[in-house]
Formats: structure tokens, sequence, C-alpha cells
């Protein structure tokens, strides 16, 4: 299942962000979008865990979660 993260701090790493759902289950990629001209996170990445049942509980105990300063959002990716 593939996770929307968004209001990330912008010194969030994808490092950080994946340890933080890996206390929920595998994870399976982790990305920090980063704005092309600045080099600097956008704010928002997306984390895709293949057990939808880790997925939700990661979900669920996250969204709203203080993260680097930031209350992060967690909530399901919808496809383009």
């Amino acid at each position: 299942m593939k996770l929307l993260v968004r209001n990330l701090d912008r010194a969030t790493t994808e490092d950080s962000l994946s340890k933080l759902f890996e206390a929920y289950g595998t994870v399976q990629f982790c990305t920090v979008i980063m704005d092309k001209t600045t080099g600097k996170s956008k704010g928002f990445g997306f984390v895709e865990m293949p057990k939808t049942g880790e997925a939700k509980v990661a979900m669920k105990n996250l969204n709203g979660k203080e993260v680097d300063g930031n209350k992060i959002r967690v909530k399901k990716s919808e496809s383009k």
C-alpha cells in the first residue's frame, strides 16, 4: 500500500521517514519529494509498505504525530 505523507519538516530525510514507518512493518521504499530548482524538500513524500495491514496500522498511529516539529498527515495515496 502506498501512503502519502504530508506536512513534513523541510529537514526530514528519507532515512528518518523510513525508520519512522519501519516501527510498524516492512517499508518497500520511501521517498521525500524534492524541488528541482532549489534541491530542498517540498514537504511531502511517499512510503510504500507491501502488507496492507501494517500500512493501515502505521497510517492510524502516525497521522497527526509530531515529527521534527511538524504534525504530519498520513493517508492512502490515490493513483493518478
